[in-house]
């Protein structure tokens, strides 16, 4: 094997450029196996991972003096193209998810408890989003007791929930987000079996914010509408904002629709939901009929992966999680000039809400509709009909009257 940084960039560009990579990406990889080679010239012209890992830690731009998020993220991509070439004899093109789930703990027993926390949820069949969501958290909690000095979960006391929860604020959390947050929490301190933990979070005395949730006016919901009817925007863009904006699908499960979920004969979509597990069958409109049609025929990369949508630019795989749904809408609804409003689904959902709602649809049909597991979940959705919450309010008696 040619380990040398010209043989190994030969074979990471014939790869891009076999997964129809952009041009413009090769170029960039180019300039960037070029700057790698220099250095690599400079400690004997062999390329090792520890090499790598110094080059990879270059983030400071020459031109500017200063930390380049752009240097470190392309300095990096290319390194782990690297590494893995020399690993298995292959390059490795998968995309890497964001984030990588938060810091994790060190200790030997704080890391069997989270293995063994993300092994019992995986054995409950919670979703990938919930497991994702209530192992962060409890990591977030172990790497915070270690930076205390306890390394054993028997040693924490309530006291340190209360300064978790302190110490997340102080880092910026938003004081809405704690109760998403306890609720995540909650579970990973009763599985560990301490319910002395889970009272002190009741203690913490988070209160959930029930702000209501701006709506679309029926003008913005025609502008949309208008944006994807017209091809303003991609066949795909289209699909996915009407699918949110007309069924009220979550993202997790629009990134994950499969094209066997679409019946084309009945205008359906069937799936099971990812957060619910519950099966849902939805009606398609001509509107996204059409723009999912347009889209797989006109559109859609050649792939095997047989998920819907699918990354427009190489690797064609699918769409990485809900921020690309958000990123996608977000676009749709800026280039429809509806700018007063973040676009994202729970948006869309409520919008789909209140037109139910408008219409005078029986709240266990909405349920059905949105896919709640409970009848009672849709009860929060009833903020959104600011008209009839109106007729709700009650006159003022003139004795009370100033």
């Amino acid at each position: 094997m040619d380990t040398t940084v010209a043989g190994i960039g030969a074979v990471v560009v014939e790869q891009l450029r076999a997964a129809d990579y952009m041009e413009s990406t090769i170029i960039q990889k180019l300039k960037s196996i070029k700057a790698l080679e220099e250095f690599v010239g400079q400690h004997g012209g062999v390329y090792t991972p520890a090499l790598g890992h110094l080059f990879a830690a270059l983030t400071i731009s020459p031109r500017t003096g200063r930390f380049s998020p752009e240097r470190r993220a392309e300095f990096g991509r290319l390194v782990r193209l690297f590494d893995s070439y020399l690993a298995t004899g292959r390059v490795d093109l998968s995309i890497r998810k964001r984030g990588g789930g938060g810091a994790r703990p060190t200790s030997t027993a704080f890391i069997a408890l989270s293995d063994a926390w993300d092994a019992d949820m995986a054995e409950r069949g919670l979703a990938p989003a919930t497991r994702s969501a209530y192992g962060r958290v409890a990591r977030a909690y172990l790497v915070f007791l270690e930076s205390r000095g306890v390394h054993l979960l028997d040693d924490a006391d309530a006291a340190s929930v209360l300064e978790f929860l302190q110490w997340l604020v102080e880092g910026k959390w938003a004081t809405t987000s704690l109760f998403w947050l306890i609720s995540n929490f909650r579970p990973f301190l009763a599985f560990a079996g301490r319910p002395d933990l889970v009272d002190a979070v009741r203690m913490a005395g988070i209160r959930r914010s029930h702000a209501i949730v701006p709506t679309l006016s029926d003008q913005e919901v025609s502008a949309v509408l208008r944006a994807c009817a017209t091809g303003t925007v991609t066949a795909r863009d289209a699909a996915i904002t009407l699918l949110a904006l007309t069924t009220g699908l979550r993202a997790c499960d629009i990134v994950g629709l499969r094209l066997a979920d679409i019946d084309w004969r009945t205008k359906t979509i069937g799936i099971v939901q990812q957060k619910t597990h519950n099966p849902i069958t939805i009606p398609v409109t001509d509107l996204l009929a059409d723009r999912l049609a347009s889209y797989l025929l006109d559109e859609r990369p050649d792939s095997p992966d047989r998920h819907v949508f699918l990354r427009s630019v190489a690797p064609h795989a699918r769409l990485a999680d809900h921020a690309s749904i958000y990123r996608i809408t977000a676009q749709v609804f800026r280039t429809a000039g509806v700018t007063n409003v973040k676009a994202g689904t729970r948006l869309l959902r409520h919008a789909a809400a209140s037109r139910l709602l408008r219409a005078a649809t029986p709240l266990p049909t909405i349920s059905a509709v949105l896919g709640h597991a409970s009848p009672d979940s849709t009860n929060g959705y009833l903020s959104v009909d600011q008209e009839r919450l109106m007729a709700c309010v009650l006159d003022v008696p003139e004795g009370a009257r100033p």
